[in-house]
């Protein structure tokens, strides 16, 4: 049997051992991936340094800057109109509040004094009121009181008319309850049944709507006759 050759030898020992450490380099990166054994050693890489041109971010914040600047603007412009609209209002409102006292001031004195004008338009008929009754007092001439009174009388309604006021005329004309008043009936042949016989006090009206309605007598159609007394003795009477 023939001597084994030893550089043969050496060579097979050298594979083995390349093997053997190959194989627990499987297993260690086995048991590494498993979590077992020695840590892995991890290695830090830095980042590549950026440019020194702006990123991305900054270009951002830029933006919205600019947009809070003109959101701000537009704030404070928005903020001055409510302000004056505020007291455009309150001026409003002020205004508003005096024209009420005025209104309040001006209604009590037109019912205080309102009634000037009227007043003044009808001294004079008190003055010849006067005149009339100092007359009559002087010489005692009936004949001339009743003329005054007249004259007076015809101023006090031409005065009435000025303002207004005038009296209407219902006599012969047919009844109407919107402007007349009936007091009583009267049988009559003069006029129709239902139209106004004569009047006890006159109807006024205030610029066309009726102040006062007429007092009237209505007609109404006379009632038949009664028959002629019987010419038969009563009871009582004694029989021929």
């Amino acid at each position: 049997m023939s001597q084994p050759d030893e550089k043969g030898s050496f060579s097979t020992n050298i594979a083995d051992d390349v093997i053997n450490e190959a194989l627990k380099s499987v297993e260690k990166a086995k048991a590494a991936v498993r979590g077992e054994g020695e840590p892995s050693v991890e290695l830090e890489v830095e980042p590549p340094t950026s440019p020194a041109t702006p990123s991305a971010d900054t270009a951002e914040l830029e933006s919205l800057k600019a947009q809070l600047e003109v959101s701000m603007a537009k704030g404070r412009e928005l903020m001055g109109k409510v302000k004056d609209e505020h007291e455009k209002m309150l001026r409003a409102v002020a205004d508003l509040e005096n024209y009420k006292k005025r209104a309040v001031k001006e209604k009590e004195e037109v019912q205080k004094f309102g009634s000037e004008r009227l007043l003044k338009d009808f001294l004079p008929v008190v003055d010849n009121f006067d005149r009339a009754l100092e007359h009559a007092g002087q010489s005692g001439d009936l004949e001339s009181l009743k003329k005054g009174v007249a004259m007076i009388r015809k101023l006090f309604e031409d005065t009435l008319a000025k303002h207004g006021v005038k009296s209407f005329s219902s006599k012969g004309e047919p009844f109407d309850p919107n402007k007349h008043e009936a007091m009583s009936a009267a049988e009559t042949d003069e006029l129709p049944p239902n139209h106004v016989f004569s009047e006890y006090i006159r109807g006024f009206t205030l610029n066309d709507r009726l102040v006062r309605p007429a007092l009237v007598v209505v007609s109404k159609a006379k009632s038949a006759e009664a028959p002629p007394a019987s010419d038969a003795p009563t009871a009582d009477e004694p029989k021929s």
